[in-house]
């Protein structure tokens, strides 16, 4: 299994090659923007908490990726 580091860039990648592939239009720039913050918010919000300092700011940090995994901007 691969890791969640690999992982979520993985998806952040399928979610750039998606928002490029949408037809132009406003909406889609819209759509697409929201997309791309979101999308690759999850791997850049777990690499920080890979760097945290203790396990407390580990475990913050970690809130942190679920609220942006479920959050939309």
């Amino acid at each position: 299994m691969l890791a969640v580091t690999q992982r979520t860039r993985q998806f952040a990648l399928r979610i750039i090659k998606f928002v490029h592939s949408l037809p132009p239009g406003d909406t889609s720039r819209v759509i697409g923007n929201q997309l791309l913050r979101s999308g690759t918010s999850v791997g850049a919000n777990y690499r920080a908490a890979e760097r945290a300092k203790s396990d407390a700011h580990f475990i913050s940090k970690l809130g942190d990726v679920e609220e942006s995994r479920r959050t939309p901007r």
